[in-house]
């Protein structure tokens, strides 16, 4: 069992006020909160071992290369990549998602298929569009149904052996529905296609497996999971990195430079041009270790019970309908109250010191999809409470009764 408030009484943030009344953060799917090791992690580094790594022969730069590298291992470990040089550093999944279709630029011809899902966020439907759009590749699209669920059957024929790339987030950012990587993997290796896993949404709530998952790539961002802004990741078989073009040109990803050829570095530095979020990354292994210590089992009966609590409780307004109700979740619930719009819900109760989501978080696609036009999202981590669910519950309520 968690002690929710002693973990809670190690994020500081928890502990003010918004509007006057205590802060109740939903809004874990943009980004976590951090933990005081965390932050304190990150004056560390730059009050001790500020220095620039793999370029100098001082002692600052030693350590601080040291520190990355030892980051490095831990997410390696954590993911369980087969080698450390599988892991690559980035700014985020957007980065990490551009990184791969940027390389397949120079992969994909004309007619060639990329299937992406009708679940994406943004992120991972636009940098596929540019590229069909410079390769004069098709993209197909998986459809889902009322429960926000992928059709596995119509996903088995979009498959064939045009099929080139296929892209599915491991958790849905709109709606928490948890999809079937594991399966949609193994029937896009049957037709011979490369997988990339957004995995976002997934990181904060569990460990993925990468070979056991046997994705092609797996993208995440460390700001979801405790970690800082501006960091992330993306895994990528060795094979697979070995055959891409690199992302960016510059220094640390090069072996030697004339005018006449340029040869580059072995993996991971051919894709980690120039000098990176050093701070950052080092810190990512900061909150990784965080959180397992915290344990990712712990931290998943929590946030069931916690999404439990909250699906039931929401369900007794009268004209709440949620979004997303598909068997297998994450904690996230998105939800509409008939005839108020989304953002008049959001801005009342934010009032009352409530932090949720509103809008079409990012996945236009799926509003479409429902005919709406958007949805509150509360999202919640291990560090919430029920009691905050039913301060929600209750501002909700409250919000509903001035706006109709």
């Amino acid at each position: 069992m968690l002690d929710i408030q002693k973990i809670r009484a190690e994020f500081p943030i928890l502990s003010q006020t918004v509007n006057g009344k205590p802060l109740v953060y939903f809004d874990n799917g943009a980004t976590s909160q951090k933990p005081q090791i965390v932050i304190d992690a990150i004056a560390k580094y730059y009050q001790e071992i500020n220095a620039n790594i793999h370029r100098g022969v001082h002692t600052l730069s030693q350590l601080a290369t040291d520190a990355y590298e030892i980051s490095r291992g831990k997410v390696q470990h954590h993911i369980n990549a087969k080698f450390a040089h599988e892991v690559l550093f980035t700014s985020g999944t957007t980065h990490g998602i551009n990184l791969v279709t940027n390389g397949f630029a120079s992969i994909l011809k004309p007619g060639d298929e990329v299937i992406v899902s009708s679940l994406e966020h943004h992120s991972n439907i636009v940098p596929w569009q540019m590229l069909c759009e410079k390769t004069g590749a098709v993209l197909r699209v998986i459809p889902i149904n009322e429960d926000g669920e992928l059709i596995m059957e119509a996903y088995e024929s979009l498959l064939s052996e045009k099929t080139k790339v296929v892209t599915v987030n491991h958790i849905s950012n709109a709606l928490g529905i948890i999809n079937p990587i594991k399966y949609i993997i193994e029937k896009a290796h049957a037709v011979g296609a490369a997988v990339l896993i957004d995995g976002a949404q997934a990181v904060p709530h569990l460990k993925p497996d990468v070979q056991d998952l046997d994705c092609d790539f797996y993208a995440f961002s460390g700001h979801k999971m405790c970690g800082p802004t501006g960091t992330g990741i993306l895994y990528g078989k060795e094979a697979w990195l070995n055959k891409l073009p690199p992302y960016q040109g510059g220094g640390e990803m090069i072996k030697e430079v004339t005018f006449e050829k340029t040869t580059y570095a072995d993996l991971p530095h051919k894709f980690e041009a120039g000098t990176p979020n050093i701070a950052g990354g080092i810190v990512l292994g900061t909150a990784i270790d965080y959180l397992n210590t915290v344990g990712f089992e712990n931290i998943q009966k929590q946030e069931e019970e916690l999404l439990a609590h909250a699906t039931k409780s929401l369900l007794e307004i009268e004209g709440l309908k949620i979004y997303g109700t598909g068997k297998n979740k994450a904690s996230v619930v998105s939800f509409n109250i008939d005839g108020i719009h989304p953002y008049d819900i959001g801005s009342i109760i934010d009032k009352l010191g409530i932090a949720v989501r509103t809008g079409h978080h990012c996945a236009q696609p799926i509003m479409n999809f429902f005919c709406i036009p958007g949805t509150i999202r509360a999202s919640f981590s291990f560090y919430n409470t029920k009691e905050e669910i039913d301060l929600m519950v209750e501002a909700v309520k409250k919000a509903k009764t001035m706006l109709s």
